[in-house]
């Protein structure tokens, strides 16, 4: 049986000479122009590590990111990152450098800071200038399970030589000695604390060493090592008596605040504004809190003794809080937008506001207290909008307004970094890749110090 084989043959076109050398001019210029934005980045970097460390943010913002998010209009998780690598950077001169000089781009130094420390920074500098981006990823993406691997060693380590030796010595006294996980340890700790202040803060505050009468009162107060064996025992005391439970989170943590009606209507008017154990709080926060909390009246006749309790009610109710949520869809302060939040009266309900929709705002706890107690405010437009004000009065627009760029950012750009010294061409950021296949598992085998077997892929 014959059969016909058919090859179709084309032949080979060169491109021209000038549209091959117009396409290496374009690509150089890429090269080049992407160089002189990581050296830009580096100097960014510098100036966000520095914004961070003098607390530049703390205008009403939780942390620095927030800030960026808000003035730059960087998204969350990148506006974390930034900030994340300037910190890094600040103990990292040798990457630092690399980028300020544009040898490394911006997402090699990203990645290598997830793992780098000082002692190691030579290392993951050669990495970084060897190979690609995706090298370099790879590289570090295995180097945080080799990491991971020796962490989760460790942790067993500890877990496996938890104990707990309780044994009765020659005297008949009990003796306790043992090893605790650190999360487990501090819960003891905690514990412990909450039940020593519970057994001697009244007697402190009494100048009374706790568990003395009046008869010997003179004594000595307690040591720590006492206190701490007295502690121990009303734990256990207690969790025996009320049954091993942890109970309901709500009521554990609940905080009572104790203020009077003319108080939360004017800061300056006599009146009591406490916690439960007689610690004084300002009248602003005990409006913050009475802004959105369970609140029960109490009339007390001129000798202070209560004559009536009334029931207790939500300053909120439950279908007014889902509208709020509805409508807000998180924390309205500029910049903010946290999910979860408290219903901030805009006009205080001890000044006659409403506990309507159109007088409630959604804030998250950081920026309710920043309203209340810091001297920020807010408003409700004539068309529903809100607007912030900063303590002195200036507005605190939703979006800042966008900087103003010259009209040839990019030879701006190279001027810069001409006058700074720096040498910026094409292979500037170019690897010493030279096509090999990577090995990633001889990689980390040759650069982790805790690596101890091969081949550790990522």
């Amino acid at each position: 049986m014959n059969t016909d084989v058919y090859v179709s043959i084309t032949p080979m076109v060169e491109p021209a000479v000038g549209y091959t050398a117009e396409l290496e001019r374009l690509g150089d210029e890429i090269a080049e122009l992407s160089a002189h934005l990581d050296a830009a980045t580096a100097r960014l970097l510098e100036l966000i590590r520095e914004f961070d460390a003098r607390a530049g943010w703390n205008t009403g913002f939780r942390s620095c990111a927030e800030w960026l998010t808000w003035r730059v209009g960087l998204d969350r998780g990148a506006a974390r990152e930034r900030v994340r690598v300037a910190r890094a950077l600040g103990t990292l001169p040798r990457l630092a450098q690399a980028l300020a000089r544009g040898e490394l781009s911006y997402s090699k130094v990203r990645a290598l800071t997830r793992v780098a420390t000082p002692n190691i920074e030579e290392r993951l500098l050669a990495v970084g200038r060897a190979g690609t981006a995706e090298h370099v990823e790879r590289i570090v993406r295995g180097w945080r399970r080799v990491d991971r691997l020796a962490e989760a060693r460790e942790t067993a380590r500890r877990h496996t030589s938890r104990a707990l030796h309780v044994y009765q010595d020659e005297d008949g006294m009990v003796v306790i000695r043992g090893r605790l996980a650190p999360e487990v340890g501090a819960v003891v700790i905690q514990a412990l604390t909450a039940a020593r202040e519970a057994l001697y803060h009244k007697a402190h505050a009494q100048n009374v060493p706790a568990g003395t009468s009046g008869a010997d009162a003179s004594a000595e107060p307690p040591t720590m090592p006492q206190q701490q064996a007295d502690a121990l025992a009303l734990v256990a005391e207690t969790a025996l008596h009320h049954g091993i439970d942890s109970g309901a989170p709500g009521e554990r943590y609940q905080v009572v605040v104790h203020v009077d009606a003319p108080v939360l209507a004017d800061a300056d008017a006599p009146g009591q504004s406490v916690l439960d154990d007689g610690a004084h709080v300002s009248a602003e926060t005990s409006r913050r809190l009475a802004c959105d909390a369970s609140r029960v009246v109490m009339r007390h006749d001129p000798d202070g003794r209560i004559v009536e309790v009334g029931a207790r009610t939500r300053t909120i109710s439950p279908a007014l809080r889902r509208a709020l949520h509805h409508r807000d869809r998180g924390c309205r302060f500029p910049g903010c937008g946290l999910r979860f939040g408290q219903g901030h009266h805009i006009r205080h309900w001890a000044h006659g506001g409403p506990t309507t929709l159109s007088n409630l705002a959604l804030l998250c706890r950081r920026h309710h207290r920043a309203v209340h107690e810091e001297g920020y405010e807010v408003e409700r437009q004539p068309d529903g909008e809100l607007r912030f004000r900063r303590p002195d009065g200036r507005p605190l627009p939703e979006s800042p307004a966008l900087p103003a760029v010259p009209g040839d950012p990019v030879g701006m750009l190279r001027a810069r970094h001409d006058e700074c010294g720096l040498n910026i061409h094409a292979q500037t950021s170019m690897p010493g890749w030279l096509g090999e296949r990577l090995d990633v598992g001889w990689a980390i085998d040759v650069l982790h110090p805790l690596a101890a077997t091969r081949h550790v892929l990522p």
